[in-house]
């Protein structure tokens, strides 16, 4: 995101090594692949936002309507969002419900009642339970904020499209069931968020050719 602090998903051979003997197919395409980039945003806030913002929209339109509001809004800090009303959110060309959740978390953060670094204390179970309490927070966008911003390292995402598309290329399936998902994210443990990350990649590409 364009003015906004980044780093890489921080992970190494460790993880990559027992990910590779705990699963053929993932080995695969960690050699097929090798290191993947994965972009963070360590501000929780910003990150919480862009979630909001990329909810079932494609990357493409989460990275315009992310321009736009930098260039409508200014400074995406919690004081300057909530100084705003929903319907000029909205203009940035979003929804109202999403600019209604992102004006009511940005003043909740400026006032002290969402304390959203305190999250870093807390177990994912715990993380995901304060966060799903707000109106538009649902379990993807909380696990989008413990991967993208928390780096969170065991998060496999079943509400994102992307990695049950990239786990069912990964096993040459036609289809996908959640008994199945959880027998798969089971054998990633503890290093889901690196399985993540190559599930990711495996669904962008054209073809899979490791199969």
């Amino acid at each position: 995101m364009q003015g906004v602090d980044t780093r890489l998903f921080r992970y190494g051979q460790k993880e990559l090594d027992y990910l590779s003997g705990a699963d053929e197919r993932l080995a695969a395409a960690i050699r097929h692949f090798g290191m993947l980039d994965r972009v963070v945003v360590p501000d929780l806030f910003i990150a919480l936002l862009n979630a909001i913002v990329s909810q079932l929209i494609s990357v493409k339109a989460a990275s315009t309507i992310w321009g736009r509001m930098q260039d409508k809004l200014g400074d995406m800090t919690p004081q300057n969002i909530a100084a705003h009303p929903p319907e000029f959110i909205q203009s940035c060309g979003i929804s109202m419900k999403k600019a209604i959740s992102i004006r009511s978390i940005a003043e909740a953060v400026a006032n002290g009642a969402f304390e959203l670094d305190k999250l870093h204390e807390l177990p994912d179970e715990e993380v995901m339970k304060q966060l799903v309490a707000w109106n538009g927070i649902g379990r993807w966008t909380a696990e989008m904020l413990m991967i993208h911003a928390m780096e969170r390292p065991d998060i496999v995402s079943w509400g994102d499209f992307a990695i049950r598309k990239g786990m069912m290329r990964l096993y040459g399936l036609e289809s996908l069931t959640k008994p199945e998902f959880e027998q798969f994210r089971s054998k990633y443990a503890p290093y889901g968020t690196v399985a993540s990350i190559y599930l990711w990649e495996i669904s962008s590409v054209p073809e899979w050719p490791c199969q």
